[in-house]
C-alpha cells in the first residue's frame, strides 16, 4: 500500500492512543469526584468537569459511565498528588497526578527526571513562583457590560481585559464558577474559549535552543504517563504541538 498508507496509519494510531489517554485521564476526574457527589446542580466542581471533558470531545459515555460507577459504590480510589520539578536553564514545572500507586507514579517521573535534566522539587519550592487562578476567556460581550455583571453579582475578580475581541477575567479559583454563572444568567448561553483553573506563572522564561529538545522530551515522556493529568511550566517559546 506504500509509504503513505503508512504514514497514516501511524498518523491514526497516534490519534487514538491520544484520545485514549485522554479519555482515562477525564474518567478517573470524573469518577473521583462524582464520589463527592453525583448531582451536577449540587456539585459544582464535577458540572465544570463535566463541560470541560464535553468541550474536549469525550464522548457522553464515558462522562455517564464514570458517573454511575461512583453511583454504584466502587471501590475504586486514585489519589491527589502534586509533584515540582526543576528543569534546564531555570525552568520550572508542576505536575498533577491521579494514581492508584503513589510508589509506580514516582518511580516513572524519576526516570523521566533523570532522562531529561530534570530533578524534582520539595513541596512549596515551585508553586510560591506560580498563582493558582481561575481563568475565563469569550467573545461577545464588551469589557464594560462584564465588569457590570460581576459587580451586580457582587464578585470581585482579580483582573478583567480585552484583548483581539476576546474578553478574560481572571478570578480567585473558589469564584470561577459563580463568575460564569453570573455572565450567563445575563447573557444566555456563552461559548467559553477559555474555562479553566490552572497555575499561571509570576514570571515566564525563554529557553536556549540546546535546552528546548530537552523540556520537550521531557514533557512527551509526562504525556505518556497514564498517571499525569496536568502539566504547568514557566517556558514561553516552546513550539506549539502539530
Amino acid at each position: 500500500m506504500g509509504r503513505a498508507h503508512e504514514v497514516r496509519a501511524a498518523s491514526m494510531a497516534k490519534t487514538n492512543l491520544a484520545k485514549s489517554k485522554l479519555y482515562s485521564k477525564y474518567g478517573k476526574l470524573i469518577y473521583m469526584e462524582a464520589r463527592n457527589g453525583w448531582d451536577m446542580d449540587g456539585n459544582l466542581k464535577l458540572r465544570a468537569l463535566v463541560e470541560k471533558a464535553k468541550k474536549d470531545q469525550v464522548p457522553a459515555d464515558v462522562i455517564k459511565r464514570n458517573i454511575e460507577k461512583a453511583k454504584g459504590g466502587s471501590n475504586e480510589s486514585y489519589l491527589s498528588c502534586r509533584y515540582e520539578a526543576y528543569g534546564p536553564s531555570g525552568s520550572t514545572f508542576i505536575i498533577d497526578c491521579l494514581t492508584d500507586n503513589t510508589n509506580r507514579t514516582v518511580s516513572s517521573l524519576k526516570g523521566a527526571f533523570s532522562k531529561c535534566g530534570c530533578h524534582l522539587g520539595a513541596s512549596g519550592s515551585v508553586t510560591y513562583n506560580y498563582d493558582y487562578q481561575g481563568i475565563l476567556s469569550f467573545k461577545g460581550i464588551s469589557e464594560e457590560e462584564a465588569f457590570e455583571i460581576i459587580a451586580m453579582a457582587e464578585i470581585e475578580v482579580i483582573d478583567l481585559y480585552s484583548e483581539d475581541d476576546t474578553l478574560t477575567v481572571i478570578s480567585k479559583p473558589s469564584d470561577q464558577n459563580a463568575v460564569k454563572d453570573a455572565l450567563v444568567q445575563a447573557k444566555g448561553e456563552i461559548d467559553f474559549i477559555t474555562d479553566e483553573v490552572t497555575w499561571t506563572p509570576k514570571d515566564y522564561i525563554s529557553l536556549p535552543d540546546e535546552d528546548i529538545e530537552k523540556v520537550n522530551r521531557f514533557l512527551g515522556l509526562l504525556g505518556d504517563n497514564d498517571d499525569v493529568t496536568n502539566v504547568y511550566h514557566n517556558i514561553d517559546n516552546l513550539p506549539e504541538e502539530e
